[in-house]
C-alpha cells in the first residue's frame, strides 16, 4: 500500500516539477521580450516595441494554459515577476505612444491585480528616464506633463495600503517611486530654470 501512495505522490511530483521548469523557461523568455521592448520605446522604435510586446503577451497565455490546475505553482512568484514585467512595458508603451494618461486595464492585460500596480511602480522609474530625455531636447512642457503622470501613478499606489501578503511588496515600490519622483522634480524645475536665465541673459546682451 505504502509503494502504491509513493508512486501516486512521485507521479504527481514529477508531473509538477516539469511543468514548473517549462513555466520558468516561458517566464524568462516574458521578461527577456519585456526588456527588448522597453529598451525600444525609449529609443521611439515604436514598431519592434508592439512586436516584443505581442510576443510576451502570447507567452504569458501559454503560461495560463500550462499551470491550469496547478495554482499552487502559478503562485510561486516567477509567474507574477513575469506578469509585472508585462504590465510595466505595456502601460509605458501606451502612455509613450499616446503622449498622455491612457492606461490599458490589469484584465486588459489579463495579469493579476498586485503584479499590475507593482507594474505600474516601475513605470515611474521608465518615465523619469523619458522625462530626462525629453529635458535634453528642452521640450519642457511634454517634460511636465509625464512629470505629473508619474504623480498621478504614484498618488493612485499610496490608495493600496495593505499588508504586503496581498500587493506583493508594493510599499516599498510607492517609497521608491517617490524618491524617484522629487529627484525628476527637482531636475525639471532646474532645467526650465536655467532656460529662463540663458534667455535673460541673452535678450540682456541684445541690448547692450
Amino acid at each position: 500500500m505504502l509503494e502504491e501512495i509513493s508512486v501516486r505522490i512521485r507521479e504527481n511530483f514529477e508531473a509538477k516539477d516539469r511543468i514548473r521548469e517549462e513555466g520558468l523557461k516561458i517566464s524568462r523568455e516574458i521578461v527577456r521580450e519585456c526588456r527588448t521592448a522597453s529598451f525600444a520605446l525609449h529609443g521611439q522604435d515604436f514598431e519592434k516595441a508592439d512586436k516584443n510586446i505581442k510576443i510576451a503577451g502570447k507567452a504569458l497565455k501559454e503560461l495560463e494554459i500550462l499551470f491550469e490546475g496547478h495554482a499552487d505553482i502559478y503562485h510561486a512568484g516567477f509567474v507574477e515577476h513575469a506578469q509585472q514585467e508585462y504590465s510595466e512595458v505595456a502601460v509605458l508603451s501606451s502612455l509613450l505612444k499616446e503622449e498622455g494618461d491612457r492606461f490599458p486595464f490589469p484584465e486588459e492585460l489579463r495579469v493579476e491585480y498586485a503584479a499590475y500596480l507593482n507594474g505600474l511602480g516601475d513605470v515611474v522609474g521608465e518615465l523619469r528616464r523619458h522625462v530626462l530625455d525629453l529635458i535634453r531636447k528642452e521640450s519642457f512642457e511634454k517634460a511636465e506633463i509625464f512629470l505629473g503622470i508619474m504623480e498621478n501613478i504614484h498618488a493612485m499606489l499610496m490608495d493600496f495600503d495593505y499588508p504586503d501578503a496581498i500587493t506583493r511588496g508594493l510599499r516599498r515600490k510607492t517609497d521608491v517611486s517617490r524618491s524617484i519622483i522629487e529627484k525628476t522634480r527637482g531636475d525639471v524645475v532646474n532645467a526650465i530654470g536655467q532656460k529662463k536665465l540663458e534667455i535673460a541673459m541673452r535678450n540682456l546682451e541684445s541690448r547692450l
